[in-house]
């Protein structure tokens, strides 16, 4: 089991805040969320624009629709994912460090 030092700990923050965006929000992964969800938007009397989700269907269908819906239901099975690729498959901590530049990099980019 490799060691959890603060700088590991700090990556591992970095990297699932990032891989959750990227699944809820990012267009890149539209396609994984389009059989679940159907995301419209219309805009106000203000001119902001106002998103709309439907979750698509019933079961099991139903359910991953509101988990991709859900930004802090999917941060905690990314978390779960970049916990597990760091302790099991140490080989995978380039690809966690990856993810966690770009993370930084995006509340860096949304703070200016």
């Amino acid at each position: 089991m490799p060691e959890l030092s603060w700088i590991h700990l700090v990556i591992l923050i970095f990297a699932s805040f990032r891989l959750t965006h990227l699944l809820v929000f990012d267009e890149i992964t539209s396609f994984i969320r389009a059989p679940f969800l159907a995301i419209t938007h219309e805009e106000d009397v203000d001119g902001q624009t106002i998103q709309h989700i439907e979750i698509k269907g019933t079961g099991l269908r139903r359910l991953i629709g509101k988990l991709l819906s859900c930004y802090w239901c999917v941060g905690i099975w990314s978390a779960a994912l970049v916990v597990t690729l760091y302790w099991f498959l140490p080989t995978s901590f380039i690809f966690l460090v990856i993810l966690a530049i770009a993370g930084a990099a995006a509340l860096i980019e949304s703070k200016t």
